[in-house]
């Protein structure tokens, strides 16, 4: 049975104001506000000052004007993909969003983000395995952390580099798996084809 999806609106915990921002943020509020500016909702003026503010902050508090009274778009994209009896498996030109929870029961979990649409420099995949493995493929370039995943009877492998690089794309994967295993890899070729 392939996975359902669901999209949720919900917004997510606000961080406290005194802990320290990442550069994953602050990428998040450049790109809520270069969004803003391209829309029309802030001046050239506005847009310099709140960009200033954004990438010297240090804390969410210090972050948190750069972007008051702007709409949050980023916090609603939000996917849910479950299965109960069978595997998820994305693949080709779709979109993946910043945050992509998947829930397998009985069922091996397939995410190849290689042709992707992502409009996120970094997403999260949160997963929920109970019997089955989970293999997810990246863009070339692209890097990953899994410290947060955890394999009860099984191995976690990331295959690709975990330190952020400038314009490419970073994934967190969070979440644990049952009864197996992660594997997290770059799109390789095979005799001209990808794999």
């Amino acid at each position: 049975m392939e996975g359902e999806r669901h999209d949720r609106g919900q917004a997510e915990r606000q961080p406290e104001p005194r802990v320290r921002v990442s550069d994953g943020d602050r990428d998040k509020v450049v790109q809520r506000l270069q969004l803003a500016f391209a829309e029309g909702r802030l001046t050239s003026e506005e847009m310099d000052e709140r960009l200033e503010l954004a990438l010297t902050s240090t804390s969410h508090g210090d972050l948190m004007p750069a972007v008051a009274g702007l709409r949050d778009d980023l916090v609603d994209d939000v996917v849910e993909l479950k299965s109960t009896g069978g595997s998820v498996r994305r693949a080709g030109e779709w979109r993946v969003p910043r945050l992509l929870r998947v829930a397998s029961t009985h069922g091996g979990v397939r995410l190849d983000l290689s042709e992707g649409v992502i409009d996120h420099p970094e997403i999260q995949i949160e997963l929920h395995v109970t019997y089955g493995s989970a293999t997810i493929i990246l863009p070339r370039g692209a890097t990953a952390e899994a410290d947060e995943a955890f394999a009860e009877w099984g191995t976690v492998t990331c295959k690709v580099p975990g330190r952020r690089r400038p314009g490419k794309l970073h994934v967190r994967i969070t979440g644990e798996l049952a009864y197996g295993s992660l594997k997290i890899r770059h799109r390789r070729t095979w005799f001209g084809t990808h794999r």
